[in-house]
């Protein structure tokens, strides 16, 4: 099999470790250019960064690449992810380009790109940049002097997301009257998600927003939820919200501090827009990761859900074929498809508090109309990445929980798709059985592929 560069969200290691490396930041902005430069209209790249100290050196390498290319190069500084992608459509730029590693520490960084529409770019065409990466022999069809391209930055770009993601908030709702913590995980969103807030009304209490370059996700953001809700409790506040250092994923913790799950917030966000008429052929989009109980609430209220493999590109592959305008993730990336072509933190923060003020209910009673089944996850670290097929104990360990568990759970395993490690996922009725189970699939899993 060919080598691939990118994983189920772009390209992402540790900084100055093969593949994060200048020197192949450089081709990839080379190949991109090369892949996106079509016809004679003039050609431009929107980039933009979360607040990692190794952000400024790929930024720079990858302007070089994409300059050389021909393509005009737009750079924003520290901005959302969805943010990126949002200014990628609006200022009808051929690509955007996001240097982030997410919710991992600061030693790692990451590149990930939209197209056109702001869409991330289907595992086709990151094949086709990979080629030319990876071809040491290939020929660059650099463009005369004249063809190459400028950088510039663009200095209000936080101020224009800011105000796109207050007019997908109703106009005659505000948030006055609520207080809100935020972490932002001294990433991404440090600016804006509290501005954002607070221009619409919202008494904020500010977490995670003094980046420094080597402090993203350091004991905050949605990694360490019991950090906001520690001070919703403190402060006694309506709603906590933990964004990631990129600001695509978002964690909910209620007035009493409870953690409210990504199923739960899918739910609540699916019932309310059936009612509004919002939610066609009532069609939720999850993944394979998404709680049992999820597809009978679904069902029980008119609706269907469909799952896709995990990751939040595979959930918008699958919106966009099917007419979908909500889907997501149980990990807190929710894509509100009428506003948004990717997860955005604050975008669903905003969708989530309207149905507060709409129904003025508090979020744990609108969370807790779905009651999840016991769910345990175990993380295995492993050193190869087999088919479970391969190795028949896997298999045979498998089928014993699930026959264990007669229909009433379920028992999923999968590799990461950007670190070492294998998933080890059971769900069912009984707490203490599950626990068991994963436990025991664990042992089975690090035996067999470490």
């Amino acid at each position: 099999m060919a080598e691939r560069l990118f994983g189920t969200d772009g390209l992402r290691g540790t900084v100055n470790n093969y593949p994060m490396t200048v020197d192949v930041a450089l081709r990839l902005g080379l190949a991109a250019g090369v892949r996106f430069r079509r016809g004679n209209h003039q050609h431009k790249v929107v980039i933009g960064k979360d607040t990692r100290l190794s952000g400024y050196m790929f930024e720079s390498a990858l302007t070089a690449g994409l300059c050389a290319a021909g393509m005009h190069v737009i750079m924003t500084g520290p901005l959302p992810t969805p943010a990126i992608s949002f200014l990628t459509r609006s200022m009808r730029a051929d690509l955007g380009v996001v240097i982030s590693a997410s919710h991992n520490p600061f030693h790692d960084n990451g590149i990930k790109f939209f197209d056109a529409e702001g869409y991330k770019l289907p595992d086709m065409t990151e094949d086709e940049i990979s080629a030319m990466v990876l071809d040491s022999s290939f020929k660059w069809p650099y463009p005369e002097a004249r063809g190459a391209g400028r950088a510039t930055k663009i200095e209000d770009a936080g101020g224009r997301y800011i105000v796109y993601t207050k007019s997908c908030f109703p106009t005659q709702l505000t948030l006055s009257g609520l207080r809100i913590v935020v972490d932002c995980a001294n990433g991404a969103s440090y600016k804006v998600a509290p501005l954002a807030l607070e221009e619409l009304g919202a008494e904020v209490f500010r977490i995670g927003t003094n980046p420094d370059g080597t402090n993203i996700n350091e004991h905050c953001g949605s990694l360490y939820p019991e950090v906001v809700a520690a001070k919703v409790r403190e402060v006694r506040a309506d709603v906590g919200l933990a964004l990631d250092g990129d600001a695509d994923r978002l964690i909910v913790v209620d007035e009493h501090g409870n953690i409210i799950d990504g199923d739960q917030l899918m739910a609540m966000c699916a019932q309310a827009m059936m009612a509004r008429g919002e939610l066609p052929g009532n069609l939720l989009v999850a993944t394979a990761m998404s709680n049992m109980a999820l597809e009978i609430f679904m069902k029980d209220h008119g609706g269907s859900l469909m799952r896709t493999k995990v990751g939040d590109r595979y959930v918008m592959e699958a919106m966009r074929r099917e007419g979908a305008m909500l889907g997501g993730e149980q990990s807190g990336h929710l894509i509100f498809h009428k506003y948004s072509t990717t997860g955005d933190g604050l975008l669903a923060a905003l969708q989530i508090l309207r149905i507060m003020r709409e129904k003025d209910k508090p979020l744990s009673e609108l969370a807790g109309r779905l009651q999840p089944f016991p769910q345990v996850l175990i993380n295995v670290r492993v050193e190869k990445r087999l088919p479970f097929e391969e190795r028949p104990a896997i298999g045979e360990a498998v089928a014993k929980v699930e026959a264990d568990l007669a229909g009433r759970g379920r028992v999923l395993l999968r590799y990461s798709g950007t670190e070492a490690l294998c998933r080890v996922m059971v769900e069912g009725e009984n707490p203490s059985k599950v626990k068991a189970y994963a436990e025991d699939l664990a042992v089975v899993v690090e035996r067999e592929l470490r």
